[in-house]
């Protein structure tokens, strides 16, 4: 695999770069490419050692021109929720006609029974890349630790930290150890045909959480939990776009059920080391 060119799109987001940080430890640097939609993110790149193409979701043209020679990409999943199936149509579309030869997708958890809003499109997309017939594996990322710590300024601030899943448990990891997963199987053989369920190691419930920032920051903290749309209410006034804060408080609501629980060790497993505790993160994430 010498000659291999490695694509990682979304290259210039916070899982993208972290990605690319990781991939350049296994593979030549010469022979990894970011893909960004701007020349300004393309040049901040290239001042890394890093190349850069110019490509965009909405732009299949754009797509297929800045995947030609590319041996494995990883398909970062867009951030446009409600567009992501369309837009990754185009990346498929596109990858296929380059003759790109793998693909590792970033999906969610459970994403095949998953009845959370925001596994509908990972379906979508899980489901269009076995149909382009390009070799694959997908990385069923579960809940980020950050995703929990967003609100933690203002938890600390009010004492509280709002939800509404109930007793449910997450499976959370940080990003990094998703990367980290990401560029060993985008950079390696033999991961053609499958499906990771990654999640963290250890598993607790928002009331544990609430309780850890407690102890660890010294500042009392508790969690309130609330019913959905209650919970999509609140985050409505705090200024989350009310589409967005409708299926954050989706999420909670599965998640009280299980859906972003899993026993699974593929990520550990992956990345050959445990997934950094929920305390740790915390720590790195105190203000």
């Amino acid at each position: 695999m010498a000659d291999t060119l490695y694509m990682v799109t979304g290259a210039s987001g916070q899982l993208g770069r972290l990605v690319l940080a990781h991939l350049r430890t296994l593979v030549p640097e010469d022979r990894i490419l970011g893909l960004v939609r701007r020349e300004a993110d393309a040049e901040e790149l290239r001042a890394e050692g890093l190349g850069a193409r110019i490509g965009d979701y909405e732009d299949a043209e754009s797509l297929e021109a800045a995947f030609e020679g590319v041996g494995r990409l990883l398909l970062i999943s867009g951030s446009a929720v409600g567009q992501r199936a369309r837009q990754h149509r185009n990346v498929v579309d596109a990858a296929k006609a380059s003759g790109v030869g793998f693909i590792a997708y970033t999906s969610i958890l459970d994403a095949a029974h998953s009845g959370m809003a925001l596994a509908a499109e990972h379906r979508l997309t899980e489901e269009m890349i076995r149909d382009a017939g390009i070799p694959y594996a997908f990385l069923r990322n579960g809940w980020y630790s950050e995703n929990l710590l967003a609100s933690l300024e203002n938890d600390l601030k009010l004492g509280k930290h709002l939800g509404a899943a109930g007793e449910g448990k997450f499976s959370t990891a940080p990003r990094r150890d998703y990367a980290e997963a990401a560029a060993i199987v985008l950079s390696a053989q033999g991961h053609e045909g499958a499906t990771y369920e990654l999640a963290g190691d250890t598993a607790f419930t928002l009331t544990d959480l609430a309780k850890n920032i407690f102890a660890i920051s010294g500042k009392n903290v508790i969690y309130v939990d609330m019913s959905e749309a209650d919970y999509k209410e609140a985050l409505v006034e705090v200024g989350v776009p009310e589409a967005f804060a409708g299926i954050l408080a989706d999420s909670d609501a599965w998640a009280a059920k299980g859906a972003l629980y899993s026993e699974s060790k593929d990520l550990s497993t992956l990345i050959g080391h445990p997934t950094e505790p929920i305390e740790e993160t915390i720590r790195r994430a105190l203000p």
